[in-house]
């Protein structure tokens, strides 16, 4: 990129963290409760992780049974910062969502059966080898009207089993509805995240962590490892906390990891070690304010 081209805000060697007005030395996290809206025992986790616990944020899915259930506990709770989870898959035969806009108008998100195409390798191969951009816009636009209409204002976009929305394409057109809407997109792999940054958009600047990465055994211990040895810079965890109950148990085989993610989370002994370690959890208020400055300034 031609020096004269850069944005202002864009610094060679500088970190997000320093975007955000933080010295160079400071570690900074943001804890995101992914899968808000999925089913009822991750809304209630979520709630008391962000209000009990340590999680800063939280990203809603749209498309689920119980996102209207989230949509509520938001709308009663506006001090709870949260992104938009944009859902493109389907994650349980027997709990199975389709896409909010009408199939008709997104057919290359759907399976041969015409329904949303799993988390698999697999499926998302599939998905990803045929869905159009305007389409997945379509429905993108479906869910943050979803959102808007319930009169709630999200902070940022992200996405649900598509890292940084799986292709390029998909990651630059959700870039233009977060301008669109003024909000921030959570972007974690190279190239994109390097490229993200050069455009003076703050981004994370450490390596990302999936919760759902982590083994279970020895968890904890490892979490509060990962807090100790946290760089400086802006990081970000997207957490998968849920109560782990019967229903939970019956319908995700995921459970494990979201209950053990909530029991780190509301424990008092995590909240310790952020102050030993002088931690700033922050949440994506502060990232979709740079954003959306930069957005304007481009204008």
């Amino acid at each position: 990129m031609d020096e004269s081209s850069r944005p202002a805000a864009f610094t060679p060697g500088v970190k997000s963290s320093e975007l955000l007005g933080y010295p160079p030395d400071a570690r900074l996290l943001i804890v995101n409760c992914d899968d808000f809206g999925m089913y009822p025992a991750i809304n209630a986790a979520v709630i008391e992780s962000v209000e009990e616990g340590i999680a800063s944020s939280c990203s809603l899915m749209v498309p689920p049974p119980a996102a209207s259930h989230a949509l509520d506990l938001l709308r009663r709770r506006p001090q709870i910062p949260f992104g938009i989870h944009l859902t493109l898959m389907s994650d349980f035969p027997g709990m199975p969502w389709g896409p909010l806009a009408a199939r008709e108008r997104v057919p290359s998100l759907l399976d041969p059966a015409g329904a949303l195409f799993p988390p698999t390798p697999a499926g998302r191969a599939a998905l990803l080898g045929q869905a159009r951009p305007d389409e997945v816009e379509v429905e993108f636009r479906a869910q943050i009207a979803a959102v808007a209409d319930a009169g709630l204002t999200p902070t940022h976009l992200d996405f649900h089993c598509l890292a940084d929305g799986g292709r390029d394409d998909i990651l630059g057109l959700t870039a233009g509805l977060a301008a669109e809407y003024g909000l921030a997109v959570r972007v974690w792999l190279e190239p994109a995240r390097r490229s993200t940054r050069q455009q003076g958009l703050p981004v994370t600047d450490n390596d990302f962590l999936d919760s759902f990465s982590l083994g279970i055994e020895g968890k904890p211990a490892r979490y509060l490892q990962l807090l100790r040895d946290l760089p400086a810079g802006l990081s970000e965890w997207a957490v998968h906390p849920s109560l782990g109950d019967e229903e939970s148990q019956a319908l995700d085989t995921g459970w494990p990891v979201r209950r053990t993610d909530y029991e780190f989370l509301t424990s008092p002994r995590t909240r310790e070690a952020l102050r030993q370690e002088d931690i700033h959890v922050i949440d994506y208020r502060a990232i979709q304010h740079v954003w959306s400055q930069n957005t304007a300034r481009r204008e």
